[in-house]
């Protein structure tokens, strides 16, 4: 006979659990049974129900094990009874959740109320607990309402469903975001309203500001401003500032905002000394150096800050990596502060690993290769940030990030983790592209600069266009050995007609062969020399000029020539593709040694500089120069004319047709057509840029737009063009790049400003795809 003990319905227990009439007396459970389950586990009603088999209880006993049990939450009701001395629990379980419908959101997405409720328990599958769902309504509404939506409005229902679910709906009606109408400022007297308000990013109502939406209030946004505004006056001398209060009222219809900001200025400090305490390390005189403020100058809080990284920054040098430096300004008399520098230098540091993440593809010891920092090292901030430039100049990542983090249990030891994202390094397949200068360009290549991840230059291939045919091989180690030096060599093919460039008519066949080894002098300077031999054979066009006929009558059409070559080049440019700080310097000379069929020799200096103009980088002035010479030598008195210089084009002088600037050459008989370009043996070029933001596109290490102007000529000195100022042309205008999977994109709008008559001039002109 089964005979009542507790049920949640009546008694003592209500208060607490809902649990009812009393036993009359104790007894010893000889079973437990579980009756009601549905979705829970009887094992878990026996984990959370603190009765034992063969355990004597009694009516308090079972009051405290049920409120146990409902303390789980898994219940909306529980009854206990008897059976003998058999205990029955019947339960009567909460409702899951089977599905969770949201509808109206605009402004908080989908995913994250979904986050939001199922960090609340509230999620398909779970227990419904109504008070949970009711609580999480009010924080959305307290979301939007930080948003400024004040007539917002969440509504939250349960439809009960069979088999004990229930279907959660969401409907939400965001409103509008409340437009700020006015901002009033109270207390300023040195700075006007209209000043300060220019700091603000939250603006009153107006045309302009509704479509930037920046009259719309949000508490974040009125919280950063109030933050910028505080940093304007302690940057200029307010140590005293303070924001006294911000107030926010709101229209009866919910529309209109109005703020009012009150605020103490107190006076403006200037400096009465500066001072350094502490331990220092580095010797006081070294270290003032590094402090350019003096007595009189009026303090700021942007520039001690700064002063106090670079403090750390040297002291990180020496390899204190854990440098704390603080500067305390201290007021005095007459609206003056003393300013003290507190240097802490912590313990010297030492490197225990180097880790690298991101390089899917490239290996680790081609990072490693580039370290100047190294593992058991006194950690040094310089070579830590050199490390990094060094990855950055090799052009095979997006970016590259370092964080040096203390090594857990330790107070000297740090490891430095180097974290890279991988960017396209050169193309691994077909290729299709079009170039203005060569056409349509068809082939099969490849050309990878970090090859299989191994750092290795690798290119090979076979290519078509309407002006060249060609096929080349060139491998490239820059660590042929660990000392840095490098070894390369290349063969080539190629049949150039020239006459499909807008040069001259002839065709040029050639194959050869190069040998490179590079030494390193310095971290940022190299040394090249090698080897190499080149056959050239030359065919006339049908309208060849009368120079390549004159050249070919005096020295013939095939030519054997051998080559010794060199370079210098320095770079500290900060990134291998795309940079946007440093300068880069290169001088090249290729000799065709006595032996050679042709001796002449070959000169070129590049420079190309990178100002950055912004403390991000994102807007950066460029300056790029080219000299090239070039001249026979022994009984030559020329260099050879297919191996003149040109100009014009992209990569040039851009708003001019591809190489065609220059003196012309000289028109065959019957040949009544316009002469052709002829180059010459020295170039002149040079090109000025801003390079700025891409509009509407947030990454500028893969591509970029600038403002240019350049300006250039090739003259021919042994033909009489010698070098004129007002021979070199000019032109303006507007550029962009963009490294792609497929290969560089690049195209160009010009304006020649100083063009004559016989100018071949061309406005847009661009490049897709890559030329091997």
């Amino acid at each position: 006979m089964r005979r009542s003990l507790l049920s949640m319905a009546v008694g003592l227990a209500v208060a607490a659990t809902g649990m009812g009439p009393a036993i009359a007396d104790e007894f010893s459970v000889a079973d437990i049974e579980v009756e009601g389950l549905q979705r829970v586990s009887a094992g878990t009603v026996f984990s959370a129900l603190p009765v034992n088999i063969g355990e004597q209880i009694d009516e308090g006993d079972l009051a405290d094990a049920l409120k146990s049990l409902f303390r789980t939450g898994l219940f909306t009701d529980i009854q206990a009874s008897r059976d003998g001395n058999v205990l029955i629990v019947t339960v009567r379980e909460r409702p899951s959740i089977s599905s969770i419908d949201i509808e109206g959101n605009k402004n908080i997405e989908t995913d994250m109320l979904m986050d939001a409720l199922s960090g609340a328990g509230l999620q398909e599958g779970q227990v419904f607990r109504r008070a949970t769902l009711e609580r999480l309504e009010l924080e959305i509404l307290r979301s939007y309402i930080a948003q400024g939506r004040y007539n917002a409005r969440v509504k939250a229902s349960a439809e009960e469903l069979p088999r004990n679910r229930v279907a959660i709906q969401l409907d939400i009606n965001e409103g509008s975001v409340a437009a700020i109408q006015h901002i009033n400022i109270v207390g300023n007297r040195d700075f006007s309203d209209e000043a300060l308000l220019d700091l603000f990013e939250l603006q009153t109502s107006s045309w302009w500001t509704s479509l930037t939406s920046a009259d719309k209030y949000a508490r974040e946004r009125l919280s950063g401003d109030l933050e910028t505004l505080r940093s304007f006056y302690l940057d200029r001398g307010y140590l005293d500032f303070n924001v006294d209060s911000s107030q926010v009222s709101i229209s009866p219809d919910k529309q209109q905002v109005f703020i009012s900001i009150a605020l103490n200025e107190g006076p403006q400090y200037t400096i009465s000394e500066v001072n350094l305490r502490g331990d220092l390390i580095v010797g006081e005189e070294e270290l003032r150096k590094l402090i350019p403020i003096e007595e009189g100058d009026v303090f700021s809080r942007a520039t001690t800050t700064a002063i106090s990284e670079a403090l750390s920054f040297r002291l990180g040098r020496e390899g204190y990596a854990f440098a704390n430096v603080n500067a305390v300004p201290e007021p005095g008399e007459g609206n003056t502060a003393a300013v003290t520098f507190f240097v802490e230098p912590g313990k010297r540091a030492y490197v225990r690993r180097i880790n690298f993440d991101g390089n899917v593809s490239t290996r680790d010891d081609v990072l490693r290769q580039e370290m100047t920092q190294m593992e058991g090292g006194i950690a040094s901030s310089d070579r830590i940030e050199f490390s990094k430039t060094r990855l950055e100049r090799l052009g095979f990542f997006k970016s590259v990030d370092v964080e040096t983090v203390p090594v857990p249990g330790t107070d000297d030891l740090v490891d430095v983790n180097y974290s890279v994202e991988e960017q396209p390094t050169g193309s691994l397949s077909a290729s299709v592209g079009f170039s203005q200068d060569s056409g349509v360009i068809l082939g099969v290549n490849v050309s990878e600069n970090n090859f299989f991840g191994s750092g290795k230059r690798v290119s090979f291939g076979v290519n078509v266009s309407d002006s060249v045919k060609s096929a080349n091989v060139s491998y490239l180690d820059p660590y042929y050995t660990v000392d840095g030096v490098s070894r390369g060599f290349s063969l080539f093919a190629r049949e150039t007609d020239y006459e499909e460039e807008d040069i001259s008519s002839y065709l040029l066949d050639e194959y050869g062969g190069r040998l490179t080894f590079g030494y390193p002098t310095d971290s940022v300077t190299r040394l090249n020399f090698g080897v190499g031999y080149t056959r050239s054979n030359i065919k006339e066009g049908v309208f060849t000029s009368q120079e390549v006929r004159d050249f070919i009558l005096d020295e013939g059409d095939s030519f054997d020539n051998y080559f010794l070559f060199g370079s210098w080049r320095r770079s500290t440019l900060n990134r291998g593709v795309l940079p946007t700080d440093g300068y880069s310097h290169s001088l090249n000379l290729d000799v065709a040694v006595p032996g050679s069929d042709l001796t002449f020799y070959k000169a070129t200096h590049k420079t190309d500089f990178y100002f950055p103009v912004t403390s991000t980088g994102s807007w950066v002035v460029r300056a790029r120069t080219e000299l090239g010479f070039g001249d026979g030598y022994g009984d030559r008195t020329q260099m050879p004319f297919y191996e003149h210089f040109y100009a014009g084009g992209y990569g040039s002088v851009r708003g001019y047709e591809a190489n065609s600037l220059g003196a012309r050459a000289t028109n065959a008989e019957n040949d009544f057509s316009d002469p052709d370009p002829f180059g010459g043996n020295l170039l002149t070029e040079g090109s000025l840029e801003l390079i700025f933001p891409v509009p509407f596109a947030g990454d500028s290490r893969t591509m970029r737009t600038a403002f240019f102007m350049d300006a250039g000529q090739v003259f021919d000195t042994d033909r009489g063009f010698d070098p004129a100022l007002n021979e070199v042309r000019l032109s303006a205008g507007v550029g962009f790049q963009w490294i792609t999977a497929v290969g560089p994109l690049a195209f160009s709008l010009a304006k020649p400003l100083n063009e004559k008559p016989e100018d071949e001039t061309q406005v847009f002109q661009f490049s897709l795809g890559q030329t091997f």
